[in-house]
């Protein structure tokens, strides 16, 4: 892991469009802007974890022809 320190107003870039900046400083919080293109997805991580565990266990489903002509109604 890179660890970097940065001060209020001052940005890091990841790739070449992705732009990570630190908008303020609260005690032990800390409000980060992130300026990246809609076809690049950015998530909390605890939700990204949520979302690849529901994926995961759609993938475990069995899907009946029922079941899907059902989601066609």
């Amino acid at each position: 892991m890179l660890a970097l320190s940065r001060k209020v107003g001052e940005s890091l870039v990841i790739g070449s469009d992705v732009e990570v900046t630190i908008l303020e400083v609260k005690g032990e919080q800390i409000k980060i802007g992130i300026n990246a293109p809609k076809s690049v997805p950015v998530y909390r991580k605890e939700l990204y974890l949520q979302i690849q565990e529901a994926n995961k266990e759609a993938l475990n489903q069995d899907v009946t022809p029922e079941a899907l002509e059902a989601l066609l109604k």
